[in-house]
């Protein structure tokens, strides 16, 4: 039998439609798919959709699919319409541009259609449900 969640354990998981799970979701699906590794000696992250372009047309298909799916979850928290037009714009420039034979994952390297679309979903959750903004924090240098 299963034990019982306790509520902060509950409230920790990112499964649920609230905002702050999902905004929790789209984040951790956008790390995956643009900055899981550093290319080292240009310190650029990439992720799981350079590496699916890399798999001639089944790789774009899957990569657009995820990408897809961020502009689901916007549409699930109340993104108008126009907004998710444009976040499946930004998916479909992606897919086509991983088409190019060969050379397919050198404009997704640039074009990181998935962080523009966070960026849609972070201002809209930002906008409508503040209570789930978080800070961005980056690191100041220090003083002597």
């Amino acid at each position: 039998m299963a034990q019982p969640t306790s509520p902060s354990t509950a409230a920790s998981l990112p499964l649920g439609r609230d905002a702050a799970s999902v905004r929790r979701r789209v984040e951790a699906m956008e790390k995956l798919l643009e900055g899981m590794f550093v290319v080292p000696g240009i310190n650029r992250r990439i992720g799981l959709d350079v590496i699916l372009d890399l798999v001639p047309v089944a790789g774009d298909l899957v990569g657009a699919g995820l990408g897809a799916w961020l502009a689901w979850e916007g549409r699930n928290v109340g993104m108008s319409k126009t907004q998710v037009a444009r976040m499946m714009g930004n998916v479909g420039v992606d897919w086509a541009l991983g088409l190019i034979p060969f050379v397919g994952a050198i404009p997704d390297f640039f074009f990181r259609s998935n962080t523009r679309n966070l960026k849609l979903i972070k201002r809209h959750l930002d906008r409508h449900y503040p209570a789930t903004a978080t800070i961005d924090a980056v690191a100041a240098p220090a003083r002597s």
